[in-house]
């Protein structure tokens, strides 16, 4: 039974396969399915559980959602535990090498930042928006910055260093950092790359620092403008 399971899946990635030599077509044969690059991506700060997804991914059916995280599973990009008590639940990860897609979720996202139809109102996700900043950073701005910077979303909260002009974020209680943003990812997203005025979310503590953070983070010009 087990054998004609494996056979089956083998089958059916068979069937999806481009069948192209291009490592570009090997990558869609692994990550191109709707969803897949997505689900991957929530996974790059830290184990989630199937509700977190779900929660971060408005978008998608919690039957596609599983079928993702059991694809992703088997072409070895994410893997699935359960945490050790009291939580006792299951959780996925990105594997070691799922982890190093994060410059192609870099790249794609820098890119189609350019295009004029982007909507940067659309729901956005705690990953993704502290993602974003790893993308979007200016080294150059951010090279004297020596910082902690704390984010809480919700029940969720990350940390962020602040070091030779990069940006590094992980899980983690901000009580020691120098600035804590406590908001939606939405409306921190808002501040950052849309204007919003910054007492429009919670900020504690150096307020200068708040203000500069925010202007870390210039997007490309559209299609058609012309860079400043």
């Amino acid at each position: 039974m087990q054998l004609e399971k494996v056979t089956e899946e083998r089958s059916t990635d068979a069937k999806r396969s481009y069948d192209d030599a291009c490592g570009t077509a090997h990558a869609l044969d692994l990550i191109g399915e709707r969803w897949a690059l997505l689900v991957l991506r929530e996974l790059m700060l830290g184990p989630r559980r199937f509700s977190g997804l779900k929660a971060d991914l408005p978008g998608i059916s919690s039957n596609v959602l599983a079928q993702r995280l059991v694809e992703l599973e088997r072409r070895g990009l994410a893997r699935k535990f359960k945490l050790p008590p009291p939580a006792s639940v299951q959780v996925y990860e990105a594997t070691e090498w799922g982890l190093e897609a994060e410059p192609i979720v870099q790249a794609l996202g820098r890119w189609a930042a350019r295009s004029p139809r982007h909507d940067p109102t659309l729901p956005i996700s705690g990953v993704s928006i502290l993602l974003s900043f790893r993308t979007m950073i200016d080294r150059e701005k951010a090279r004297d910055i020596d910082a902690k910077i704390g984010f809480r979303f919700g029940d969720t909260a990350y940390v962020a260093q602040l070091h030779g002009g990069a940006i590094d974020v992980g899980r983690g209680e901000p009580d020691s950092c120098d600035v804590i943003f406590t908001a939606a990812p939405t409306a921190l997203a808002a501040v950052v790359y849309g204007g919003a005025p910054l007492d429009s979310i919670l900020v504690e503590g150096d307020l200068a620092l708040a203000a500069r953070f925010t202007t870390l983070f210039p997007l490309p010009p559209k299609v058609g403008q012309r860079p400043y």
